[in-house]
């Protein structure tokens, strides 16, 4: 016969117990037998006993009334019933009503505990839903679940985390614009700023929507080699970088962009982010960094900002490089020397461009057969005016694109390119502009524009008055 159980224990809150057990401990002597037991065992009844707070406290945000009005639109109760919801400690299951206008077919109820505690796409507290999109922003949604089972508490599955990111995502792309605004009126650009560096660069991630076999079948019917990013396609970074007046960077604005034609959004952002900080700081030096994409010179010349505009210095080095190897030979030792040398000239003497064009056009010279030669000679012509390197760093401004290539990488590639992933436009965006708050160090902003969009007013009329039970005869 199975033993009776003691009606205080059955009764027992887990706050009682949390207590019961603390002072129990404080009452020992002795150290516990085993430390690690203790801290898992504290660690489990903190958790319970927060989640018990926290149940408690949801459903203090209940209402209960034949009738309410959501935002000033009346509604009228259609069932009550349990709910379970994801809190930071741990699921909790909180009876509430449901009410609906009754006036369209396959209406969705709405649910006044939720509208009014500001829960997250019906099923995760606001704390719960912040800490489950930044960790999901750093990790794949595997790992995650993996990480909350290690440390306890609430423990949603993969398909959860994976889904929670789309929907927030779609709620932040309703209102971009909207949001994108508030953001920079509320994020002081850095006192110490002389100048700013606006500069787009891209990265391939692999798609599902790639048109993956599509391509690997063309490449075969043509002969050609059927390995490469098939299924690729270009994600668009963008940076605004902020320099003190001795060249040293002090902050950056990141921005990342699902594969679209001629990155229009991308742009289109970065022109939105120069214009308020030239709005209020008209003093602020513009210099516009890139690589030697065509289209990204095409957008950023077309700025209407004075300004330098500066091919990044290393990869007018490996053009430099390049030029030297097809003259010397590759990596031959003249090549190398021959190299330092004048990536030295480029980088340090005033106006070193022109001696660098002059030294290849010796060079050119000197094998007129080579038409890759003359190509290099044609770029470094075409782009003088953008190789200043040495007047500009004495002036303090950037030379390269460092920071925008980092941002491809830090933004895209470690998160977006793991093993196994293919993206949809989606799932992706969701990530890369997760990534692009925490990184630009605006994700506690973005949350607060954004978890303000769950609640809504609930007004209950003053003649209705709660339903309660009939007291039995």
């Amino acid at each position: 016969m199975p033993a009776m159980q003691d009606p205080k224990a059955v009764s027992e809150s887990a706050m009682d117990k949390l207590q019961r057990f603390l002072e129990e401990r404080r009452k020992a002597n002795k150290p516990s037998a085993n430390f690690e037991e203790f801290e898992d065992q504290l660690h489990t009844l903190v958790a319970q006993a927060e989640s018990e707070a926290l149940g408690e406290e949801l459903s203090r945000y209940d209402v209960d009334v034949p009738l309410v009005e959501v935002e000033g639109v009346p509604h009228r109760r259609v069932v009550r019933c349990e709910q379970e919801y994801f809190t930071s400690a741990g699921p909790v299951r909180v009876m509430r009503s449901l009410y609906a206008t009754r006036s369209t077919p396959g209406e969705e109820a709405e649910c006044p505990l939720e509208l009014r505690a500001g829960i997250v796409e019906r099923k995760w507290t606001p704390r719960a839903a912040k800490q489950a999109l930044w960790f999901v922003a750093n990790l794949p949604p595997q790992a995650v679940e993996d990480l909350y089972q290690r440390l306890g508490g609430l423990m949603p599955s993969k398909t959860a985390l994976d889904r929670l990111p789309k929907k927030v995502n779609a709620e932040w792309e309703a209102k971009r614009e909207q949001f994108e605004k508030t953001l920079r009126v509320n994020s002081p650009l850095p006192r110490e700023a002389v100048a700013v560096g606006i500069s787009l660069d891209g990265v391939m991630a692999p798609m599902k929507d790639g048109g993956r076999k599509e391509k690997r079948e063309a490449a075969q019917a043509e002969g050609k080699r059927t390995r490469g990013p098939a299924g690729h396609q270009e994600v668009g970074c963008g940076t605004l970088t902020f320099y003190d007046k001795s060249g040293e960077m002090l902050s950056a604005i990141r921005l990342g962009r699902m594969p679209e034609a001629k990155k229009e959004t991308l742009k289109s952002m970065l022109v939105a982010e120069l214009a308020f900080v030239l709005a209020e700081r008209p003093d602020m030096k513009v210099v516009r960094l890139a690589d030697g994409a065509k289209d990204n010179w095409t957008f950023l010349d077309g700025l209407p900002v004075e300004g330098p505009s500066v091919i990044d210095f290393w990869h007018a080095a490996e053009h430099l490089a390049k030029a030297l190897n097809l003259a010397y030979g590759e990596n031959s030792p003249m090549a190398r020397s021959q190299f330092e040398k004048w990536r030295h000239v480029l980088r340090h003497e005033s106006n070193g461009v022109e001696k660098v064009i002059r030294a290849l056009k010796h060079l050119h010279e000197m094998h007129p057969r080579s038409k890759k030669l003359k190509t290099e000679l044609a770029y470094f012509r075409a782009r003088r005016a953008k190789m200043q390197y040495a007047d500009l760093a004495a002036q303090g401004l950037p030379i390269g694109t460092g920071v925008t290539e980092a941002a491809c990488k830090t933004l895209v590639t470690q998160r977006m390119k793991c093993s196994g992933m293919a993206w949809r436009e989606e799932g992706g965006q969701a990530i890369l502009t997760l990534r692009a708050h925490i990184q630009s160090r605006r994700f506690d902003a973005a949350w607060q524009l954004l978890v303000e969009g769950y609640k809504q007013m609930i007004c209950v009329p003053e003649n209705v008055i709660p339903l309660r039970p009939k007291t039995r005869q």
